[in-house]
């Protein structure tokens, strides 16, 4: 019997399979330009209404209310959606997927290349959206909203459309069904540039024919978003939050079996051995661990855990390069090295950790509290802080802080290094850092994480490559790479003869029904057994021997 795998076009949405190669080549996989209209704000010289007491909340109205957390400056204000607009939606999709279940490769290429196009072109235009609804700088906005973007785009092109094409197996055949809709359910905090985002989306697929309903981008309040996460018409959700909401998501996601990929926060400790070669260079990329969008990463590094004849230079440095650190609003002054945080809400939960850590013996050598930027006192921003001799029964050793703190664990030994990254509840990401191989091996062995970095730091969330996810407390399910884009389609089974014309599937008339002699055809089915998976060839001998007596 020939079996076979047979992807057939995932495809949630623009996340789409493709590969261009001199063999496939055709002008339908070129790109075309197109324009999407630029938000005001992101045109030089806007300046907004800085709010007193900025907050997504309104009194005014039920309406988000959209702001840069650098500044307190309005951005606008997002309707958020109603049931029935997520109802509608989802209809539009639905609709446009099945037109797009029909389309090419070639044809989903060229929306991939034009978006592809779109992005590099107008780079500065979707920084700038980023820094002011996000509060980070260009250079994070760089890292996180372009370049893991085109890297995303490039590895689909090239690797997609053989991941999701026909294979044969042994023993089965299964197949990747279309999903019926992709929307976007982004965060309240970043409401006003979710939908600029999205429409560069759309604005591909529509600049290439195909109906923009594909995507869907939906912002509604926490109350409402049960009514989404149960949607029946929902094929798939990967929800990317804190684990509290996510059991909130999965419990409501199971009144539709909808299947789920939970990424949810971590806390990912950095071991780092006593032969590491160089301390101060080593330090640059442990700064940029911690420090990288104001260390609202979920990759970011929150525990550095360092051992003896490392951990006192290590403070020394880190000590000298956290005090020079520079935050503030990007657009507005280009001497700024940290951005702001998206909401203070949880500034009084981290000024109590690291006052409970001091109290169990840490020192705080830099920073500790929120800072008050004299700048812009609207904007919300926590001061760079080190935090040293952090034991692991300290609150702020166990609970992820997604703030710009970074914490110093002295380990005695590589076991004792192993053990305090693996103390929390988290899994999601980590790194090593040393010289020594088997030290190395053995702490990628033993890391009860989905990924891990040696001599290097969050290299699996760029490389699209591979699958991207935790355990534990971290979640479950995969996304990017080939994992992660089958993880998102229906699999379906098939099998079919090799040789039908020769040779067919048909029933022995020994266990034929009616069954004329249940003994005698049990001893053949035992037979057949016997013959296909005896362990022993006396076991497969016997089998045969069966098969042929009772026939």
């Amino acid at each position: 019997m020939a079996m076979k795998i047979s992807f057939e076009f995932l495809i949630s949405g623009f996340t789409v399979g493709c590969s261009l190669t001199r063999e496939n080549f055709s002008f339908a996989s070129l790109d075309i330009s197109y324009t999407v209209p630029i938000p005001e704000q992101c045109k030089e010289g806007w300046k907004g209404e800085v709010l007193e007491e900025p907050s997504i909340r309104s009194e005014s109205d039920y309406n988000i209310q959209c702001y840069c957390p650098a500044t307190g400056r309005l951005l606008g204000r997002v309707k958020p959606a109603y049931p029935e607009d997520i109802d509608k939606a989802i209809a539009k999709s639905a609709a446009a997927q099945e037109e797009w279940a029909k389309t090419s490769f070639d044809e989903r290429k060229r929306v991939l290349r034009s978006l592809l196009k779109y992005v590099l072109v107008n780079q500065d235009t979707i920084i700038t959206a980023a820094c002011l609804d996000s509060g980070k700088t260009r250079i994070d906005a760089a890292l996180g909203e372009i370049l893991v973007v085109v890297e995303k785009i490039k590895w689909v092109l090239n690797n997609g459309e053989k991941a999701l094409g026909p294979e044969r197996r042994n023993m089965n055949l299964w197949g990747l069904f279309v999903l019926a809709f992709l929307g976007i359910k982004g965060s309240e905090n970043t409401a006003w540039s979710s939908d600029y985002f999205v429409s560069t989306i759309r604005g591909a697929l529509a600049a290439c024919g195909h109906n923009p309903d594909l995507v869907q981008s939906i912002t509604c309040w926490p109350e409402v978003a049960p009514h989404l996460t149960s949607h029946p018409r929902l094929a798939h959700i990967t929800f990317i939050g804190s684990r509290p909401v996510a059991h909130h998501v999965a419990a409501s996601a199971s009144k539709s079996l909808t299947p789920l990929c939970i990424e949810l926060g971590g806390k990912d400790a950095a071991i780092i051995l006593d032969d590491v070669p160089n301390i101060k260079a080593l330090s640059s990329l442990l700064m940029r661990g911690v420090f990288q969008s104001a260390s609202q990463n979920c990759i970011g590094i929150e525990r550095m855990v360092v051992l003896p004849k490392v951990y006192p230079k290590l403070v020394e440095i880190l000590e000298e390069r956290i005090k020079k650190i520079r935050p503030g609003s990007v657009l507005d002054d280009d001497e700024v090295d940290c951005g702001a945080m998206v909401s203070a809400a949880g500034f009084d939960k981290l000024e109590s950790w690291i006052e409970e850590a001091v109290r169990k013996g840490a020192r705080c050598l830099v920073g500790g509290k929120r800072l008050v930027h004299p700048k812009y006192p609207q904007g919300h921003y926590f001061s760079p802080t080190l935090l040293v001799d952090v034991t692991e029964d300290m609150l702020i050793a166990q609970n992820e802080t997604f703030a710009p703190i970074c914490v110093l664990m002295r380990a005695k030994d590589v076991t004792h290094a192993i053990h305090l990254a693996n103390s929390t509840e988290y899994g999601l990401g980590g790194s090593v850092f040393g010289r020594n191989k088997q030290d190395i091996d053995r702490v990628v062995r033993e890391f009860k994480s989905g990924m891990v970095s040696v001599n290097d730091f969050g290299v699996y969330y760029l490389n699209q490559s591979l699958p991207f996810g935790g355990v534990r407390g971290s979640g479950y399910g995969r996304f990017a790479g080939v994992e992660g884009m089958r993880a998102v389609c229906n699999v379906k089974a098939v099998c079919e003869d090799r040789f039908p014309r020769l040779m067919s599937t048909a029933i022995p008339p020994v266990v034929d029904y009616p069954i004329g002699d249940g003994n005698r055809g049990w001893r053949f089915t035992k037979g057949l057994i016997e013959l296909a998976y005896g362990e022993s060839w006396g076991r497969v001998a016997g089998g045969l021997w069966k098969l042929l007596t009772n026939m």
